[in-house]
């Protein structure tokens, strides 16, 4: 999940919330919504293989 926050950056947030923090996890923040969205598409590569 990639958001847009009030710095101009986008963040990808986990898609499942931290039972112990009951928030999603931060996995990276970026510059441009293009660089988030290639490095989303790494993060799914990566879970499925």
């Amino acid at each position: 999940m990639i958001r847009k926050l009030k710095s101009g950056k986008y963040r990808i947030y986990s898609r499942k919330v931290d039972p112990d923090t009951h928030k999603r996890r931060n996995l990276g923040t970026f510059d441009s919504q293009e660089e988030a969205k290639k490095h989303e598409r790494e993060i799914q590569y990566f879970k499925h293989h």
